[in-house]
């Protein structure tokens, strides 16, 4: 008999499965975890798996089918809403589309620090110098900044 929780076995299994879903299964699978009883183990699954797939996509059409389908799925969930709202305000910095500057300066501290870290966008780096959400944000951005022009 294992020691560990049923919600860490279901967790594990969770990610491992969403690891390997197909792409005509993928919102089923999700569905079904977002059954789970345990919200917070089930969103914390998805929302590793988002991190993933968004990343993995890119930019463009792919990225903005698989959002708009996974978003009807994800409809109610507060953070996975928020997640890939926020994957899709990344993808519009890291492209050059058109963006609001309101968006990225109420994102959270995740999307913050995750445009700080990664983005070439000189317009975002310059608006979380200044108008990010900690000192931490404000400062890392403040010093790609600086980077940048040297």
């Amino acid at each position: 008999m294992s020691s560990e929780p049923a919600e860490h076995t279901r967790f594990h299994d969770y990610v491992h499965a969403l690891a390997r879903v197909s792409d005509n299964d993928e919102s089923m699978l999700l569905a079904d975890v977002l059954a789970d009883p345990d919200h917070a183990m089930a969103e914390a699954a998805i929302l590793g798996h988002l991190d993933r797939r968004a990343a993995a996509l890119g930019d463009g059409e792919a990225f903005n089918t698989w959002s708009q389908q996974l978003a009807v799925v994800l409809h109610g969930r507060v953070l996975p809403e928020r997640r890939l709202r926020e994957w899709s305000l990344i993808k519009d910095i890291d492209s050059e589309q058109a963006w609001n500057t309101a968006d990225l300066v109420e994102a959270s501290d995740w999307l913050q620090r995750h445009v700080v870290e990664r983005t070439a966008s000189q317009q975002a780096l310059t608006i979380l110098a200044g108008q990010g959400r900690s000192r931490r944000i404000r400062n890392a951005a403040h010093a790609r900044l600086k980077q940048r022009l040297s």
